[in-house]
């Protein structure tokens, strides 16, 4: 009877839709209500004398024994013929003759890709749709019509690159085993009790393969016993700290640079190679120990924003490319934000003239003033030593309060050169940035 009469009114639709209105509104009441208890639980068991515990991701380079170089050299091939047909195909859809232009996704080239595993010996579908999404990733990213062919037999060819899905590559006792074929390598006993994700199989320079297996690690974060340190970055020691520590010396090419020399002349080029992967080795060992050693003993640290790919233009590039700038600070950013520390990129300007003690403006500056390492205060009198001084004055200026409108004074005097002539005018000398 009811119904009747509002079907006779015609007011049925509005009563459902009312009535579906307040069942969504009560299902997202309980939904939310059930989503605060959860929060509130898992707030009320975390313990905060525990230590937070981190799942961050880290890539297991294991090095693949010279027995399976040949079919990946075969493998990487067949890779670099899906790379260009990914790359053809995008540009004639981003640029067509006729009709709506479209960029294609990872998803249209599998779609375009189906069945094509049938053409290749070496590799099968699960290649070629890692193959087509890296491609659609990487060409998003640049925001490019077309990205670089992969040359797979002029001099200046791509290094092999084989990539894989985790579910392709199988555990099989102490090797893996990946479309048919079985790769040894060194070092399997890290294989032992792992899960990877997606990964791949990478040549370097020299021509060595290495499997790169990307797995979770448990890092936790935990309070440094330090409270703060600044790093000065330099030409004569890569890195050297506000509390006087130093990174090894920086000499990593630059020491055997004649040795390269005289493989290149003797036609050895491959001699030269295990020479460039030995320098790039070592100035990578020391600058993991150097960033390890301040994470886990600091809690704030502050590095000079001091730009190599400037300084790689003048007549220091090999100097400043040998000293590894950019790897110290990416290596200082992922390791303090995995185990919880404050990370700052600060302005270095005149740093290393400033005195860390009574703020003068009494260093050595310029150019003729950089083969002084020690120089003493003609104010106040104390004794510096150039690297160290600029870290001391790099940490103080970490703790300057963010500015907007970059008027606030500073903390560092004006130049004697200034002051004096202010002082013969009968002007009061305003404190500015230095």
């Amino acid at each position: 009877m009811v119904l009747s009469n509002f079907e006779s009114r015609g007011k049925l639709p509005f009563l459902c839709k009312r009535l579906e209105m307040e069942s969504s509104h009560a299902r997202s009441g309980v939904l939310g209500w059930r989503l605060l208890r959860f929060f509130r639980k898992a707030m009320q068991s975390q313990d905060p004398t525990q230590p937070h515990v981190l799942s961050v991701t880290r890539t297991l380079r294991l090095k693949v024994k010279t027995e399976a170089h040949a079919w990946l050299n075969a493998a990487a091939y067949e890779v670099n013929q899906v790379w260009n047909w990914a790359a053809q195909v995008s540009e004639k859809a981003a640029r067509p003759c006729t009709g709506e232009r479209k960029w294609l996704t990872g998803f249209d080239l599998n779609n375009l890709s189906a069945g094509a595993s049938e053409h290749f010996d070496k590799i099968g579908a699960d290649t070629i749709q890692r193959v087509n999404g890296e491609y659609a990733e990487k060409r998003r990213i640049t925001k490019r019509y077309r990205l670089s062919w992969r040359r797979s037999r002029s001099p200046r060819r791509s290094l092999g690159w084989l990539p894989f899905k985790a579910a392709s590559l199988k555990r099989k006792g102490r090797a893996v085993r990946f479309c048919g074929k079985t790769f040894r390598v060194f070092e399997s006993e890290h294989l032992e009790g792992i899960r990877w994700k997606q990964g791949c199989f990478a040549q370097d320079a020299v021509g060595d393969w290495w499997l790169c297996l990307p797995i979770a690690v448990q890092v936790e974060e935990s309070v440094a016993p330090f409270e703060k340190v600044g790093i000065d970055l330099g030409l004569k020691e890569a890195a050297v700290a506000s509390d006087g520590s130093r990174c090894e010396r920086n000499r990593f090419y630059r020491d055997i640079e004649q040795k390269i020399a005289q493989a290149q002349r003797r036609g050895h080029p491959r001699q030269a190679k295990f020479l460039h992967r030995r320098a790039a080795n070592r100035r990578k060992d020391a600058l993991h120990k150097f960033s390890r050693q301040v994470v886990s003993q600091y809690q704030k640290i502050a590095v000079g924003d001091v730009s190599s790919t400037q300084l790689v233009k003048t007549r220091m590039a090999k100097s400043v490319l040998d000293a590894g700038w950019g790897m110290l600070k990416g290596y200082l950013q992922y390791k303090s934000q995995q185990a919880g520390r404050t990370f700052q990129i600060v302005n270095e300007r005149k740093t290393s003239c400033t005195c860390s003690h009574c703020d003068s403006l009494t260093g050595p500056r310029g150019v003729n003033g950089l083969h002084v390492r020690r120089w003493t205060c003609t104010a106040c009198g104390v004794s510096h030593d150039r690297e160290v001084n600029g870290a001391r004055n790099i940490l103080r200026r970490a703790e300057w309060p963010a500015s907007v409108s970059r008027n606030e004074s500073s903390s560092l005097r004006v130049p004697p050169s200034r002051a004096s002539r202010s002082r013969k005018a009968g002007i009061e000398p305003i404190r500015t940035m230095a």
